[in-house]
C-alpha cells in the first residue's frame, strides 16, 4: 500500500462546507484534511489546485450489463418494454455479453465520478465481479431472481454461491446481496425460500418495489394487499433491504418501510423516462427514511451518470411539490453519496473525513460551467457536467487521472461493446 497527497483542492467537508486544503491518504483511508502530520511522507502527489474534491457517487440501483441494450427499446410503456424488447433479448445473453456490458458500465461510471454501485442482473455475475475488481471500484452485486421462471429457485441458490465465493473479494471492494426481482414476479413461496436462504447466510436483500400503479393493482388483485404488505408477510423484510423505485406509496407502505428500516433507492431519470411516476422523496425524508439515488439500467435512463441523477432529484421535486426549497442542492448531493453508502451497508464511505475510505472525485473547475464560483456545491449540482470529472480515487488508489481511466482499456471496451451489442440483438 502507499501514501497519497492531494495538494490544495477545494474540499467538500463532511458538514458540506468547502475549504481549500491538502488531503492525506494512507493506504485505503483518508488520514487528514488540512492539518497534515509532519511525519507524513507521500509516495505520490496529485495536484488539486482549481479542483473540487468530493466523495465518489454511490449508485444505489442499476443493471450494469444492460448497457448492451442502450437505445434498443425507447419510448415504450414499462411492461411492453420488458415483455417485448428487454426480456426476450436478455434471454439470449451469454457470458461475453454480460462481461462486456459490465465493462462498458464500469467505464462510464468511473468517468462520471461513481466509486460504488449496486448491480442486480442475470447469469455470469462472476464476470462482472472480476471486471469490477480490475476497474477498482466498489460493487454490491446481486443475482436477480424471478420466481416465475422454472430456474428461479436455482438462481437463488446461485446467489448464495456467489456470496460464499465473492463476498469481501477485492480487498473488500465486493459485497453480495440477494436479488429478489419484484413482488409481481415472485410468488409467496419463492419469497419465503429467498428469506430462508438469506437468513441462513445473513445476506441483505435488493428488490424492486412499487415502481408502477399497474403492478400494485396486480398484487392487490392476486393477494388482497399492497406489495409492501405482501413482501412483509413473506418475512423478507427481516433482512436489511434496499427497495428500488418506491414511487407509489401510501401511509401503510411508509409505515412498513420505517418499521423495517428499509432504504428507498430513488431513480428519477428512469422513472421519468418510463413515465412511472414521482417518488414522494420529500415526505420520505421527513419521515426519517433513508433515501438514496440510482440510475437504473442504461436501457431505461439511458446513461449511468449519477451527477445527472443528483440534479434531477434536486429539480424534479421542486416542480412536483411547487416548492423551490424541496430537496436543496446539499440534500440532493447527500442522496447520491452518504445516503447511498448507508443503504448499501458500506462502512466509512460517502464522506470526505479522516477515517473514511478514500473514495474521492476531483472535478476540474477551469471550465465555463464552473464559473463564477459563488457556491461550489450549487455549481456541482445545478451547473457542472460529469465531463468535468478529472480524477477518481477509490480505496486509496488513483484509477482515473487527467480524464483517462488507468485501470481499463477504453478503446478496446468501446470497440468490443459496439460489436457485441450488435451481435446480441441480431442473434
Amino acid at each position: 500500500m502507499s501514501n497519497l497527497l492531494i495538494k490544495g483542492a477545494h474540499v467538500l467537508m463532511e458538514d458540506y462546507t468547502v475549504k481549500v486544503a491538502d488531503i492525506a491518504v494512507k493506504d485505503t483511508e483518508i488520514l487528514a484534511i488540512g492539518d497534515i502530520p509532519a511525519d507524513f511522507k507521500a509516495d505520490r502527489t496529485v495536484e488539486g489546485k482549481d479542483h473540487f474534491a468530493a466523495p465518489g457517487f454511490v449508485n444505489g440501483h442499476t443493471h450494469a450489463s444492460m448497457t448492451m441494450l442502450r437505445s434498443y427499446g425507447d419510448d415504450m410503456e414499462l411492461m411492453d418494454w420488458l415483455n417485448n424488447r428487454i426480456w426476450p433479448t436478455e434471454a439470449k445473453m451469454v457470458e461475453k455479453d454480460i462481461r462486456v456490458g459490465g465493462e462498458l458500465a464500469l467505464l462510464e461510471m468511473i468517468k462520471s465520478g461513481t466509486t460504488a454501485y449496486a448491480d442486480m442482473y442475470g447469469p455470469h455475475m462472476e464476470s462482472v465481479i472480476e471486471a469490477t475488481i480490475k476497474a477498482g471500484i466498489r460493487g454490491i452485486i446481486a443475482r436477480g431472481a424471478i420466481g416465475l421462471f422454472p430456474a428461479g429457485r436455482q438462481i437463488l441458490e446461485d446467489n448464495v454461491q456467489l456470496f460464499e465465493n465473492y463476498n469481501g473479494a477485492g480487498n473488500g471492494l465486493i459485497t453480495i446481496m440477494m436479488g429478489v426481482h419484484a413482488p409481481y414476479t415472485c410468488p409467496p413461496e419463492f419469497c419465503e425460500y429467498a428469506r430462508e436462504l438469506a437468513v441462513k447466510h445473513n445476506i441483505p436483500i435488493h428488490i424492486h418495489m412499487n415502481e408502477t400503479q399497474a403492478e400494485i393493482k396486480q398484487i392487490q388483485e392476486q393477494y388482497g394487499k399492497r406489495p409492501f404488505k405482501y413482501i412483509e408477510d413473506t418475512g423478507l423484510f427481516e433482512l436489511p433491504t434496499v427497495a428500488a423505485h418506491c414511487v407509489w406509496l401510501d401511509d401503510e407502505d411508509i409505515a412498513i418501510m420505517k418499521k423495517h428500516n428499509i432504504s428507498a433507492i430513488h431513480n428519477p431519470g428512469s422513472n421519468m423516462k418510463l413515465a412511472s411516476g414521482v417518488s414522494p422523496v420529500p415526505r420520505l425524508l421527513k419521515e426519517g427514511i433513508n433515501v438514496a439515488l440510482g440510475t437504473d439500467g442504461a436501457s431505461s435512463n439511458n446513461n449511468l451518470d449519477m451527477l445527472e441523477e443528483v440534479r434531477l432529484a434536486a429539480m424534479l421535486h421542486k416542480v412536483n411539490e411547487l416548492d423551490p426549497l424541496a430537496v436543496p442542492a446539499k440534500e440532493a448531493l447527500k442522496l447520491g453519496t452518504e445516503n447511498g453508502a448507508k443503504a448499501l451497508l458500506l462502512d466509512k464511505v460517502g464522506k470526505l473525513a479522516p477515517g473514511y475510505k478514500a473514495d474521492i472525485v476531483l472535478y476540474d473547475m477551469n471550465r465555463a460551467d464552473w464559473c463564477p464560483r459563488h457556491d461550489l456545491v450549487s455549481l456541482l449540482v445545478y451547473s457542472a457536467s460529469s465531463s468535468s470529472v478529472d480524477g477518481v480515487i477509490c480505496d486509496g488508489k488513483v484509477i482515473m487521472e487527467k480524464g483517462s481511466v488507468l485501470t481499463m482499456d477504453e478503446e478496446r471496451i468501446l470497440r468490443e461493446a459496439q460489436d457485441v451489442a450488435m451481435d446480441l440483438v441480431n442473434r
